[in-house]
């Protein structure tokens, strides 16, 4: 009698590719300049939270800002800028990360941004608000949950977005809708760190 065993395939998942044609008119920074991005969903990753990558590259966007592994390694930000010598000036972590990553991010990078938002995110920041205060290089940003929500619904395949940002304020416009959106600043050291 053969000898029966079962053979078990995993097949890697793949990520979705996006096509983004986006507009950014940044009143505050002088910032306007148009990009053609191609934007990578991981498996596990959610359109809602896709699209507050994207905000983040749109609110911090200048030459050299490029996309990370964020999900799919520890040792990535989701976004994140670097100098000619390969020198972190900027690390962006979308969600709720950890406050062990955070500090780890601060000693590697000038300036590390976290991009909260969902449900708990106000919980998250009152549990790691003390330990997070005491990190100088650290800018803490929470949208609110409508507007993230919203922001999911103007996900396809093929986008085109414009963003407009004026005092703190944006407004993204697409051919399906517009949606407002005003993050709260829970800690900034970007502006102490330039004035």
């Amino acid at each position: 009698m053969p000898n029966l065993f079962k053979i078990t395939i995993q097949m890697a998942i793949k990520a979705t590719i996006f096509k983004i044609g986006l507009q950014i008119a940044d009143m505050d920074r002088h910032y306007y300049v148009d990009h053609a991005l191609t934007v990578a969903r991981h498996p596990s990753e959610t359109d809602e939270r896709m699209m507050i990558r994207l905000l983040a590259f749109v609110l911090f966007s200048e030459n050299g800002l490029d996309f990370g592994k964020g999900l799919s390694s520890d040792d990535e930000p989701d976004l994140w800028l670097k100098d000619l010598t390969g020198e972190i000036k900027l690390w962006i972590q979308v969600g709720l990360p950890d406050e062990r990553t955070i500090r780890k991010a601060g000693g590697r990078a000038d300036q590390v941004v976290v991009v909260c938002y969902g449900k708990t995110a106000e919980i998250w920041w009152n549990e790691n608000r003390n330990m997070l205060q005491r990190q100088d290089n650290l800018t803490v940003l929470k949208l609110p949950g409508e507007a993230t929500r919203a922001m999911a619904g103007l996900v396809s395949r093929s986008m085109k977005l414009q963003y407009t940002i004026q005092e703190g304020h944006i407004m993204i416009t697409s051919d399906t809708g517009m949606i407002e959106i005003e993050p709260q600043i829970l800690k900034d050291s970007l502006r102490t760190n330039r004035s």
